[in-house]
């Protein structure tokens, strides 16, 4: 079965706007296969295994089907266990979050059944609960079916393992009216048949086949991290390693768009494709890789899909993957062609149930993996300039630097030389990380404070004494001002992350609504002017240029540095006031 663009389904516009907020783009094979026998208002059985988008495939037809106006319950969702009935209420609240008015409520065992109750009281449209506790509310009548549309059992094979069968079979006597249902389920053994035979009205069957990973020479590995250091560690595992091909995956365009610019922010040849590019511009991207000339491709799993290069190094997981059989298809880009190749996940401690949930489907060992130290780049970065040094000598050495080396050698011993050349060498390449690839979270370090002193420092020309020192100033024209809510910190942070400057150095910044100026020492202007053109200020690509004589406010309101610090220090008194009273 071929999947399908959401967009092409017969769904609302807020669902399609709520699936696109979470970053998926096409429905996976028993998405395509249920949406719309489902929308149809037919029964179906759907055999899948567990992390195939089963949630989506019942839940969008569900909240098609949900009438707003009537506050009671439309549609009851079975499933095995408590924890299973908060996550598919947090998936159906997801898909759900644009519908105005909308009330989803779990029930399971082990809460407090009062305040379900008052839940169920206060008018719900969907129920998501356990067999047990659901049953209970039926037999106080705090919870009834008179208006149910739609009752899906999910799990339905695990729910008769853990001895379900009578407590379900009871929830269904309960409805006196036809209603739709739905049965999902891994496995369909004789009961889960039998079920099917007694309760449903000529269901359509529909059955995804298992796809299980066989890929010998891809060594998986994961990595434990905080969601705010997968850019450092990324770039570690890239400098360690040294791949000269890899691929780098991400759950939406959005966080692709991020990753590639801090990537690039930091000095690799990367570059991005996504589904909101057109396919010429993805091609050219995908060619550009093909020819080595950028190594780290970014991408979503739909713009990735069909990609076939045979000598991707490694793969890196930089979210955890939607669904297993993405988890499938993103490392089987690496190992091609009879090739090794290697696959990084990077987890938060909230993912270890989808790495469970992967190991059980691909039936793959996962192994960890510990995160890189400074000192294995340090000693990375040595190994590679000693291969450098091999491969020149044995290329043949030029005498006339063997001359300048035998001339120096009467004062020094040529050990001593090549130790500082050495040394050399290294200090420069430790300098060059410092300006550049440590970029991101030097700003997010530092560039606070070098704001604050900046604004602090400022006299009543909002120039600071350092600025005034720093010799000729030259004005800087950047498109971006007011109307994108663009404040002095702004311009000053970016500046001075990005051209490597002392915040203090910078003189006055004079904000209008849809640009900026901002003062820089004449003797940095061509550094600034090199690093900071289109890079990031609020979201917004700017363009910086040496600001044209005659430029004038035309009456707009002005905001400078100095003015900005010292009314963000009034903000601060006044709020440490109101809490004192």
């Amino acid at each position: 079965m071929e999947k399908i663009q959401f967009s092409a389904l017969n769904c609302s516009k807020e669902i399609l706007r709520a699936i696109e907020d979470m970053g998926f783009e096409e429905t996976t094979p028993i998405q395509a296969m249920a949406i719309p026998v489902a929308l149809e208002g037919k029964d179906l059985v759907g055999q899948a295994q567990t992390g195939t988008g089963k949630t989506a495939a019942f839940g969008i037809p569900m909240l098609e089907n949900i009438d707003l106006s009537n506050r009671s319950v439309q549609a009851l969702v079975l499933c095995p266990t408590r924890e299973l009935a908060v996550q598919i209420a947090e998936e159906i609240n997801r898909i759900g979050k644009y519908i105005k008015g909308l009330h989803i409520l779990p029930i399971f065992g082990g809460q407090d059944i009062e305040r379900q109750i008052r839940g169920l009281k206060s008018g719900v449209h969907i129920v998501i609960g356990t067999p047990g506790r659901v049953l209970d509310h039926l037999r106080r009548k705090t919870l009834k079916m008179d208006s149910l549309k739609m009752l899906i059992l999910d799990e339905a094979d695990e729910m008769l393992n853990m001895g379900f069968r009578e407590d379900i079979e009871l929830v269904i006597q309960q409805v006196g009216h036809d209603i739709q249902t739905m049965l999902f389920s891994a496995t369909m053994p004789k009961e889960i048949m039998n079920i099917i035979n007694k309760y449903q009205r000529d269901p359509q069957i529909l059955k995804v086949t298992h796809k299980e990973l066989s890929a010998p020479n891809i060594k998986q590995v994961y990595l434990e991290m905080k969601d705010r250091d997968k850019v450092e560690i990324l770039s570690r595992l890239i400098d360690v390693y040294n791949y000269k091909i890899s691929i780098v995956f991400c759950n939406t365009k959005k966080r692709v768009d991020e990753i590639t610019d801090m990537l690039q922010a930091r000095g690799y040849l990367c570059d991005k494709i996504h589904g909101d590019m057109k396919q010429t511009l993805r091609m050219n991207v995908i060619n550009k890789f093909k020819r080595g000339d950028i190594e780290i491709l970014i991408a979503t799993d739909v713009a990735a899909r069909g990609l076939d290069i045979d000598n991707v190094e490694a793969v890196f997981n930089y979210d955890m993957p939607s669904h297993e059989e993405y988890y499938v298809h993103r490392i089987g880009r690496t190992g091609r062609a009879g090739k090794d190749g290697i696959s990084f996940t990077f987890i938060t401690s909230r993912d270890y149930h989808l790495l469970r949930n992967i190991t059980r489907y691909t039936k793959a060992e996962i192994k960890p993996h510990p995160i890189p130290k400074i000192s294995d780049i340090e000693a990375m970065k040595q190994n590679l300039f000693l291969e450098k040094i091999k491969e020149r000598i044995e290329a043949g050495l030029d005498r006339k630097f063997l001359q300048i080396i035998e001339d120096f050698s009467d004062d020094y011993s040529p050990l001593e030389i090549a130790a500082a050349l050495f040394q050399m060498e290294l200090e420069i390449e430790k300098k060059s990380e410092i300006d550049s690839v440590d970029n991101n979270r030097k700003y997010i370090v530092n560039a606070d404070k070098s704001r604050d002193r900046s604004d602090r420092s400022s006299d009543s020309r909002g120039k600071s004494p350092r600025a005034r020192a720093a010799g000729p100033m030259v004005r800087l024209h950047i498109n971006a001002g007011n109307n994108q809510d663009v404040k002095p910190r702004d311009i000053v942070g970016a500046i001075a992350n990005e051209a490597n400057i002392d915040g203090k150095l910078i003189g006055s910044v004079d904000i209008y609504d849809t640009f900026t100026f901002v003062e820089i020492p004449e003797a940095q202007v061509s550094r600034v002017l090199e690093r900071m053109d289109q890079r990031l200020i609020k979201g917004k690509a700017i363009s910086i240029e040496v600001a044209k004589e005659g430029d004038k406010s035309k009456g707009k309101v002005r905001v400078k540095s100095g003015e900005y610090a010292k009314r963000k220090t009034q903000d601060g008194f006044r709020d440490r006031n109101r809490r004192s009273k």
